[in-house]
């Protein structure tokens, strides 16, 4: 019982960090309908930001993730209006090789600037051994408690930013039909801007929880995101709160049943493919079920 109760925390932890990133996601997808390929470059490059301002210049952590926050939201903006928006939405191909490049740039510059040596990343909570709390003989970390609560956190503001104010209002519209949107007088490009912000936020408070556990690199994320995104088909790519329970899923599932398996000696191979299972829950909820749980059916005039 301790065993499945540590996995089970394990799982959540991870399964809210990938959360936070399958949010970010699912922020491009429902305003342009694309993944966004650089989102995970985009995110390590936050969190360096945050590691040179807490290691390098000695401010406090929070505030050092907080201002990197604000430099991601600025670079996302930048990208949207020079890279992003004079191409034909319609037209996916060249948006779609774009974010690859930036992906491939923003490696080979933070591969330059700071070496491909894994470095300590300070952590937002009591990260020591002994910072635990015991429950039913295991161990529920504040750093745990911690991440969930910057989950919850994150969506709360998401919520209030989408529902109660004018800005949020007006990319739920542009997300629900840009054209429409576009008649009655919103500033989709302006709105976009606004999606590429936030969403470039949430992935570096992302990648800056999972660098306590990672070690900050400028690879760090290329796993992660392949979490992040099968959790966000798992739940839906056009729905946040369905991102928010795949993510969680897809921990829980890394964590216990790939877990249990991997115990078992015929699949002890099990043990190293974690990326392989996340690549095939992808494949399997896109063959049963394009939208997945909780994404919206595509309606189409016949």
């Amino acid at each position: 019982m301790g065993l499945l109760l540590q996995r089970l925390f394990d799982g959540l932890e991870l399964g809210a960090i990938y959360a936070v990133v399958a949010v970010a996601l699912v922020l491009i997808f429902k305003a342009t309908t694309l993944i966004n390929f650089a989102q995970g470059e985009l995110a390590m490059f936050g969190a360096f930001i945050a590691y040179v301002l807490a290691v390098e210049q000695g401010l406090p952590i929070w505030l050092a993730i907080g201002i990197a926050m604000v430099i991601s939201s600025a670079a996302g903006m930048t990208i949207e209006r020079v890279l992003i928006r004079p191409f034909d939405p319609s037209d996916h191909l060249p948006v779609v090789l774009i974010t690859l490049g930036v992906f491939l740039i923003l490696n080979a510059v933070a591969g330059q600037i700071w070496n491909y040596q894994p470095r300590a990343f300070p952590s937002m909570f009591p990260n020591e051994a002994d910072d635990f709390i015991g429950v039913g003989g295991a161990r529920l970390f504040y750093s745990s408690l911690g991440v969930w609560g910057m989950l919850a956190l994150m969506m709360t503001v998401l919520y209030v930013l989408l529902n109660k104010t004018k800005i949020g209002l007006a990319f739920r519209a542009v997300s629900s039909n840009t054209d429409s949107a576009r008649l009655v007088g919103i500033r989709t490009g302006r709105t976009l801007m606004f999606g590429w912000a936030i969403a470039c936020a949430f992935g570096t408070l992302g990648a800056s929880l999972v660098a306590p556990r990672l070690f900050i690199q400028p690879n760090m994320m290329a796993a992660l995101l392949i979490f992040s995104f099968s959790g966000a088909a798992f739940g839906g790519l056009d729905s946040l709160p369905g991102a928010v329970i795949g993510g969680i899923a897809i921990g829980i599932i890394q964590s216990i049943l790939v877990g249990y398996l991997a115990d078992w000696e015929p699949l002890s191979f099990l043990r190293n493919l974690g990326m392989a299972v996340a690549l095939a829950i992808i494949l399997i909820v896109f063959w049963f079920k394009p939208t997945g749980l909780f994404g919206t059916a595509r309606v189409e005039r016949v």
